[in-house]
């Protein structure tokens, strides 16, 4: 089946089983790295997207689910030339170790701070509870989180 999708501001046909999960066309098809196969249960966050700008688990959604909706992949955030604020942010406070955690918390928190723009601790915290780092760079990711908030980052994903 032909399916028709807005990823990172791109309109993309691929032939596709609809029932394909959205990570696996991410990586596999259009070769997008930042989502990561973390669980495969929607239960860890690394696979987490920006569906409408909110964020999803891709490692469970059927294809078929988000064709024509507006999905951003950690690539679609910022490039290497030009990264995000909140790219920005978690290399100063270098709020990552091995890394894998990373997609998951930037895309939960750029979905954060675009409807919250002054986020205190604890809604950093709440909203970040279902992304799971098992480095313990806990800490260091909610004070780049802050501080993308400080520096006035808007949470756009355009």
């Amino acid at each position: 089946m032909t399916i028709s999708l807005n990823v990172n501001d791109k309109i993309v046909q691929l032939e596709v089983d609809p029932d394909t999960p959205l990570l696996y066309v991410l990586r596999n098809d259009l070769e997008l790295n930042g989502p990561k196969f973390g669980c495969g249960v929607a239960q860890c966050g690394a696979c987490t997207v920006l569906v409408d700008g909110r964020p999803q688990r891709s490692c469970v959604m059927p294809v078929a689910a988000v064709a024509g909706r507006s999905i951003v992949t950690l690539e679609g955030l910022g490039s290497r030339e030009h990264p995000h604020p909140l790219q920005t942010a978690f290399i100063k406070e270098q709020a990552m170790q091995c890394g894998y955690c990373s997609n998951g918390m930037m895309m939960t928190a750029a979905a954060l701070l675009a409807k919250n723009k002054r986020p205190t601790e604890d809604d950093i915290r709440t909203a970040l509870r279902g992304n799971l780092c098992r480095c313990g760079a806990h800490g260091r990711i909610v004070r780049a989180v802050s501080e993308a908030a400080r520096n006035g980052h808007d949470g756009d994903t355009s």
